[in-house]
C-alpha cells in the first residue's frame, strides 16, 4: 500500500518509529509472556492505524488488505500465546519431574551395567530385554574372567526382569555341615546372551543394581541422580525401582 503526507495528520518516519518502538518510563525491557502479547498487538494496531489515516485517498486499502493484515495479527498473537503456554509447561513439568526424583532418594534401582556384587549370599542384578527371547542365560565371572556360575533363565518375554543370585553354583555340592557351597562375598561381573528362532538378539542387555543418595535439578542439565556406584545418571537411566 501507498502511504502519502495529508497535511496536519501526517505522521514522519521519526514519529512512527518512535511510536513503534516505545518504551514506558523506567522499563528495562524485559517483560512478560502476556505483557509482550500486548505489547505486539498495540504496535500492530498503531501501524495499521497510522496507515490508514495516510493512505493515498486515490488507492485507498481494500478489505482483502484489512483482512489479511488482521490475520497476520491474529496468527503472531496466537503464537505468542502459545510459546507462553509451552514454557510454562516445560517449567511445570520440570518441579514435577524433580518432585518425583527426591522420592528415589535411598531407594534401588537397575541401571544398565554388568557388575553385580555379592553380600552375605545375596546379589541383585537384571536383565533388560527389547524382544521376546525363547532362552536366556547369565554367565557370571569373577575378577579373573573365570565363569564361575550360569543361570538358565529360559523363555522369557521383553521387559525388565530383576534377579536375585544366591551366590550358589551347584546346589549338589555342600559343605561339612550339609550347606551348598557359596561363591565368596565380593564383586563380579556377568554376560547376557539370548536368542530367538535360533539367531542371538542384539537387544538384550545386563542391568546392574545400585542405590540413590542424592539429587540435583538446575534449567540447562535438568534432573540428575547421583548414585552410589555408577555416580551421575539420569532418570531415564532407571529402568526399575526396586
Amino acid at each position: 500500500m501507498s502511504v502519502t503526507s495529508t497535511g496536519s495528520s501526517a505522521t514522519s518516519i521519526n514519529d512512527l518509529m518512535s511510536t513503534m518502538n516505545a518504551k514506558a518510563a523506567g522499563s528495562s525491557g524485559a517483560s512478560s509472556g502476556t505483557d509482550s502479547v500486548k505489547a505486539d498487538t498495540d504496535k500492530f494496531m498503531t501501524l495499521l492505524v497510522t496507515q490508514l489515516q495516510n493512505q493515498d485517498p486515490l488507492n485507498p486499502m481494500d478489505n482483502s488488505q484489512m483482512t489479511s493484515q488482521l490475520a497476520q495479527l491474529q496468527t503472531v498473537t496466537g503464537i505468542n500465546t502459545l510459546n507462553t503456554t509451552l514454557n510454562s509447561l516445560t517449567s511445570s513439568y520440570q518441579t514435577s519431574e524433580a518432585m518425583q526424583a527426591t522420592n528415589l532418594i535411598g531407594h534401588g534401582v537397575l541401571v544398565g551395567g554388568n557388575s553385580v556384587a555379592l553380600t552375605g549370599s545375596k546379589g541383585v542384578l537384571g536383565v533388560s530385554l527389547g524382544s521376546d527371547a525363547d532362552d536366556v542365560k547369565i554367565a557370571i565371572n569373577d575378577a579373573g574372567g573365570n565363569t564361575v556360575d550360569t543361570i538358565d533363565l529360559g523363555k522369557q518375554k521383553a521387559g525388565t526382569l530383576p534377579l536375585v543370585w544366591n551366590g550358589v553354583p551347584d546346589a549338589t555340592k555342600v559343605d561339612s555341615s550339609g550347606k551348598p557351597v557359596t561363591l565368596p562375598d565380593g564383586n563380579y561381573t556377568f554376560a547376557v546372551t539370548a536368542t530367538s528362532a535360533g539367531q542371538s538378539l542384539t537387544d538384550a542387555t545386563g542391568l546392574a543394581y545400585d542405590s540413590v543418595g542424592s539429587v540435583s535439578t538446575s534449567a540447562t542439565d535438568g534432573v540428575k541422580l547421583y548414585l552410589a556406584s555408577k555416580g551421575v545418571t539420569t532418570l531415564s537411566d532407571v529402568k526399575q525401582v526396586l
